[in-house]
């Protein structure tokens, strides 16, 4: 939660801006939870869409175009309520683009957009914070992924010309080529029909199973295991970051809490010396 100069107006002045209305009414947990809805029911109407018959199909179109509306309206909302502020924030922009592709016109040459029309469902992401989260986690361990799958790349370009020299002239249609052998070690990588693979590779050359085994454990049980500590490690970061904040937020708020209680002993005070000060005056 943000702290801002609106938020460090005192609470007796009364004095309460157009925009902190808006950024309180945006920020509103009931607010939130009613847009969650409205991006549900949009991904349903969606769906609906592909299985109703023709004679059904205008009344979602036109249910489709109001929940649209409700988009454009809260995005105003928040651009209004944080102001330049609001394209600071990388998610805002990618709500701004998804609404947007939603608003050009879907005919002609542009109908292939009508099918990216299920993408307003992704904002669902920024819209609960767990799943925000687990996506900043995700973007935050791609650096490490990089260096393993630069190291998945190197081991499985190896293992590709072993298995090309190997059994090129044993099994063809498996490794016959590069991309034969890329392909069909992929394969034995996901763990798909690949003993199949192995016995009609072994009815040739029994020893193939020693080449089969250190694969799979090496690429499936080593290296793609890193992929998933990096990313684990990534969430992990953003949960510390996340918690740092809310307690940095939690001070700041009890400080701002403090200062506008002080504020308005003060504001007592001054009225009481000044009731005083009248007093005394009228009396002279």
């Amino acid at each position: 939660m943000a702290v801002s100069r609106e938020d460090m107006t005192p609470m007796g002045s009364g004095n309460i801006s157009v925009r902190g209305r808006i950024r309180a009414l945006v920020d509103d947990d009931t607010f939130q939870k009613v847009i969650i809805g409205v991006i549900i029911l949009n991904a349903v109407v969606l769906g609906v869409e592909t299985m109703v018959p023709e004679h059904l199909a205008h009344e979602l179109a036109l249910l489709d175009s109001v929940l649209l509306g409700v988009f454009v309206v809260e995005l105003v909302l928040r651009l209004v309520a944080y102001g330049p502020r609001f394209f600071l924030d990388p998610w805002n922009i990618f709500d701004t683009v998804i609404v947007a592709i939603a608003l050009v016109p879907a005919t002609g040459p542009m109908s292939v957009l009508r099918a990216l029309r299920i993408l307003r469902v992704l904002r669902l992401v920024n819209s609960v914070p767990s799943m925000r989260r687990v996506v900043d986690g995700l973007i935050k361990a791609v650096p490490g992924m990089g260096a393993v799958a630069g190291l998945l790349g190197l081991m499985m370009y190896v293992a590709v010309v072993i298995s090309t020299n190997l059994y090129g002239s044993i099994a063809p249609e498996y490794f016959g080529d590069l991309g034969t052998s890329a392909f069909t070690l992929f394969q034995t990588m996901t763990g798909e029909a690949w003993p199949d693979i192995a016995r009609e590779v072994m009815a040739e050359d029994p020893s193939a199973w020693i080449f089969f085994v250190v694969f799979i454990l090496v690429m499936t049980f080593a290296v793609l295991n890193l992929f998933l500590a990096v990313v684990v490690s990534g969430m992990e970061s953003v949960e510390t970051l996340a918690e740092h904040e809310e307690e940095s937020d939690a001070e700041m708020m009890a400080i701002l809490t403090s200062l506008r209680e002080d504020l308005t002993a003060v504001r007592e005070e001054l009225a009481a010396t000044r009731a005083e000060l009248r007093s005394e005056s009228a009396a002279r």
